[in-house]
Parts: C-alpha cells; structure tokens; sequence
C-alpha cells in the first residue's frame, strides 16, 4: 500500500523505513520477513573422488582449485595432487566438470608411471576409437616388438629407446622369436607417435621423443618393396597345390582363396551360419562397403573343401568356417586372423618351393587374374571380390540374381 510522505508528498511504501526519495525517516517497522537468502550448501564429494577448493584470501580470476585423489600414503590418508593440464578454474560448476571428466577416465599423474601402464590406458582409449579388430591386432602385434621397455618408466623414454625397438626388437609369435620387418617398424614408429601425443596431451611427459626422428630411407625403401604388386600363381603351381592338397596343411585354405577371392582377413572371418551348402554360396566381407556383406558363389572345384571345412567346425564348435587347430596353436584361440594365415601361407610356399614373392593376398590376385583371363564379366569380378562400382546403371538400375554369378564363376578353369 502506498502513503505519502510527510515531507515531500511523493507517494512511499507503507513499509518502508525511510522516504526514497528524500531519506525522510518514516514510522514503518521493516519488513521482519525479508531476509537476506542464505547461500544453498554444496553436497560433499564422495569420498577418493577429489576436492575442490575455493582461495578467498586472494583476487583471482579463477579461484576454484581441483585436487585428484591419486593413492594412499602409509596411514591411509589420501594422497591428492593438482588436476592436470588444468586446475583452476573461474566457477564451482567449471570445477566440478573437469571432476567428473577425470574420474570418467582417469590417468596417473605419478612419475613412476611404466610404459606398460600407459600403453594399457591409452590402447583402452584408442581402440574405442576403431572399427575393426584387424586394426587393432596391427597395434598389439607392434607393441609385442617392444619388450625391452615394458617396465621403464614414461619419463625416462627418449628417442633411443624407440629406435632400439625398432631395429633389435624380438616378438615370441608360436614359440618362434621374429625381428621387426620394414613394415613392422613402421608401424611400431606410427604406435609410438600416437601413444607420446597421449601423454603429451595429459602431461605425463613434457616431450614427444618418438616425433624427433624419422624412419629411415632403407626402411621406407625396404617397405616400400614389400608392398609391391601381388602376383598370381602359375599352372604349375596350383597344379602342385592340389596334389598336396591332403598331406600339407592348410593347401586347402589357399585353394579356396584362389578360387573365390576373399581376402586372408575376411577367409576367418566367415561364420558357418552363412554358408549355404545346398545351394553352393557363401558370404562374408569387410573393409569396403562393397565388399561388405557380399555373396560369392562357391566354384564347383572347391566345394569338396569347403564342405570339410564346414564339418571340421561343427565338430570343433567353432562359429566359423576356417579355423586354427594345428597343435601349435591348441593354447590360443581358434580364430583364423590374418597373422597366423600369413604364416601358414609362408611355410607352404617355402616348403612347395613356389615362387619365394609370393604373399598371402596372392590367392585373390590369382582369382582375379584367372576370372579376367577366361572372360568372367567384369561387373561380376567386381561384385565377388568386394570392388566399388562406379557405373550408374550397373550399380542402381540392375538387379543381378545370384544364378548370373554363378554361370560366371564357373569359366575359371
């Protein structure tokens, strides 16, 4: 309600202490009920999940601190060091984030830190960030050349330590110790530079010492050759793969390639529930999405393979069509990956004396080449291996059926 004052007449609060306008004191008690609002209390923070502090006694533009808890000491006390890269910061809420955000994936701020304990955490992160398993085997078979460094500590690694990876690493692969190749150097090189970037980017080392040198010119050089162009196989050789087809293992495994065209990684990779022995099909595929998902009818010269295949791995329990069970493997998994393939594909070659260029993605080279050279369509080839179809009308407006695929596969002599 509104009076008006006594001494300038303007028109006050009937509960205001004094006039505002001309500070004239008025009788009016003030109002009991209007209190200052006490500031809401913070609820304390879980215990082992950090502390945030706030520095009053001085200006600062950012007074919240953050501590993360980090161990115990000898009496059970937690141990707290400042969040890293950041731990200040202008509001409680902005504080609390960075909290909550460490705790969601939490690094050691610790010197003592090893480079085993940093690579676990950071393939953790960086395997989320992958699709397929094969780039991440690529990771773990690189890491497995660097032994000699597992127990030492982050702070201490220097670009020498690197290189000696590099050059004189040993890996145990079936009891068998192998040196880096050019293309394994490489990839140890590109682990590194990846793995350093992490604990540059949490501050676990100040330096990245795996980005202070370069691959040589003889590794680049070296792997360079081993990606040259694959070749296929001559009529002698796969003559001579099928007269040993039941005395050397895995012969049958390369003569499925050579008639079909998988590659090494999609041959594991084939699950039993897409293989159609009735009507002669399988599918399987990856790395492109042509070639992922794709239909390959099975050629009439492997199908006595194929189908052996099938019954080994229902009698074993496998999910998968090709599998590993020679005794070397018996401790591992089953899983056909392409490593143990690889493998594999080198003792028969050695042993058959075939040509010593010969690799393991050779066998779709020959399924390509031996399609080409008894006039397979060219849209079929392109479908079976997997190959994008840059054609319109091809690729949207024709439906081919899979009986077209089969009368094509079956000109491959």
């Amino acid at each position: 309600m509104l009076i008006k004052c006594p001494e300038c007449q303007l028109q006050v609060s009937d509960k205001a202490v004094a006039c505002p306008h001309c500070g004239f004191p008025l009788t009016g008690e003030p109002n009991k009920s209007t209190k200052k609002r006490t500031s809401l209390k913070r609820k304390r923070l879980p215990n082992g999940f950090g502390q945030i502090s706030e520095i009053k006694d001085r200006h600062l533009r950012k007074p919240f601190r953050v501590l993360v808890t980090t161990g115990k000491d000898t009496n059970g006390k937690p141990i707290c060091r400042p969040l890293k890269p950041e731990s200040y910061f202008a509001t409680y809420n902005e504080a609390y984030a960075a909290l909550v955000e460490y705790n969601r994936n939490p690094y050691d701020l610790a010197p003592s830190l090893t480079m085993q304990q940093l690579y676990d955490r950071w393939s953790e992160s960086y395997f989320s960030t992958l699709k397929s398993e094969s780039s991440m085997r690529t990771i773990t078979s690189a890491w497995a050349y660097c032994s000699s460094i597992y127990n030492m500590r982050v702070s201490d690694l220097r670009a020498r330590h690197i290189k000696g990876c590099m050059e004189h690493g040993v890996a145990n692969i079936n009891g068998e110790e192998r040196h880096p190749s050019a293309g394994v150097q490489a990839r140890i090189k590109s682990m590194f530079n990846l793995m350093l970037d992490y604990a540059l980017e949490y501050e676990i080392v100040d330096r990245n010492y795996a980005r202070t040198f370069n691959v040589s010119d003889d590794i680049v050089q070296e792997r360079d050759e081993a990606r040259r162009g694959h070749i296929p196989f001559t009529d002698n050789e796969i003559q001579l793969l099928w007269q040993n087809v039941d005395s050397i293992a895995y012969v049958d495994v390369l003569l499925i390639q050579c008639y079909s065209g998988w590659r090494p990684q999609e041959l594991g990779l084939i699950r039993l529930e897409n293989v159609d022995l009735t009507n002669w099909l399988f599918t399987g595929g990856m790395k492109t999405k042509a070639g992922t998902n794709r239909t390959v009818p099975i050629h009439s010269k492997i199908r006595e393979l194929v189908a052996k295949k099938y019954n080994e791995a229902k009698a074993i329990g496998s999910e998968y069509l090709i599998n590993c069970v020679d005794g070397s493997t018996h401790k591992d998994s089953i899983m056909f990956t392409y490593e143990k393939y690889r493998s594999r594909f080198n003792k028969i070659r050695d042993r058959l004396e075939l040509n010593p260029l010969h690799r393991a993605h050779d066998g779709r080279m020959h399924f390509i080449t031996m399609a080409k050279k008894y006039g397979v369509d060219e849209y079929a080839i392109k479908y079976m291996v997997g190959h994008a179809i840059n054609d319109v009308t091809e690729k949207v407006y024709t439906q081919r059926e899979l009986t077209w695929l089969m009368t094509e596969i079956e000109k491959i002599k």
